[in-house]
């Protein structure tokens, strides 16, 4: 297969690239790594007027500490956040997630803010941003705009862009943590997650004083359990904390079924993924690799 007639567009600024997007009246797409589009394209999936390439926005790609959050440029590989000192450093989960991520050669060449804008409830990504409290900058032909991650993702596939909007920074503020996990299931490694969950918790002498959690793959977007955050802040820490997580996490979530699996096997998934992330993370130390 191979892809319809497009215009392409290699613009080296990004109001040249939102200019190119204005140009083709809803009829453009965005070129950053291509993981997701080329095989669309090539499937004549999506007919594009023209194909607006970004790969040239040098100013798009890199990763920064400022004050209290760490900033991604959108064209930033995954491998380079995946071996980012940084991110190890200050966003831990993002860094153990990234591991996940696809294969290598997909890593090399796929992109965060394509990951974002292509929004797949399957994706490590997009549940990270969530998870972190996220905020999008984008840029249209009125300027620039935050989105906050929550905000974001509509539904499976879809987010809430204008067709002429480019997404140019995601900042991610830096957990106040002491204990932290990431875990995923997928058929084979490097697969999309049939479920997957991130726990982030701040311990006290004995109890749960802050806590994060989020989880993918189990619904039509990503979803962060704002409610069990809550029900967890406060709650005595026993060997009895990672069962009656479990516990919390399944009866907050109504997973989705479909070809990959049911959704009885995947909401049994995700209990043993919560079981599995809350020992972890009540076991390690605030430092972890």
């Amino acid at each position: 297969m191979k892809p319809a007639k497009f215009e392409y567009v290699a613009p080296v600024t990004v109001a040249a690239a939102v200019e190119a997007l204005l140009a083709a009246s809803g009829e453009g797409k965005v070129l950053a790594g291509g993981q997701s589009l080329l095989p669309l394209l090539n499937f004549r999936m999506t007919r594009p007027a023209v194909l607006v390439d970004l790969n040239g926005i040098k100013e798009l790609s890199f990763i920064e500490l400022r004050d209290d959050y760490v900033a991604i440029g959108a064209l930033t590989r995954h491998r380079e956040i995946e071996q980012s000192p940084l991110i190890a450093s200050k966003l831990p989960v993002m860094a153990a997630a990234m591991r996940h991520v696809a294969h290598l050669a997909i890593r090399n060449r796929g992109t965060i803010g394509g990951s974002l804008s292509h929004a797949d409830p399957a994706a490590e990504l997009p549940m990270l941003s969530l998870f972190y409290g996220a905020s999008l900058l984008v840029q249209g032909p009125s300027g620039r705009r935050i989105i906050a991650a929550e905000d974001f993702f509509v539904d499976a596939l879809t987010n809430c862009l204008k067709p002429e909007e480019i997404v140019v920074e995601i900042d991610f503020p830096i957990l106040q943590q002491n204990g932290w996990a990431f875990e995923e299931v997928a058929r084979r490694f490097g697969d999309f997650a049939l479920a997957s969950i991130a726990v982030s918790v701040r311990r006290g002498a004995s109890t749960i004083e802050d806590a994060r959690v989020a989880v993918m793959g189990v619904a039509d977007t990503p979803l962060r359990l704002k409610e069990v955050e809550g029900q967890l802040r406060g709650i005595a820490i026993d060997d009895q904390m990672p069962d009656r997580f479990s516990e919390l996490v399944t009866s907050s979530v109504s997973a989705n079924g479909d070809l990959h699996a049911s959704a009885e096997y995947r909401q049994h998934l995700l209990g043993q993924l919560a079981r599995r992330a809350m020992q972890t993370a009540l076991a390690s130390e605030g430092d972890r690799r």
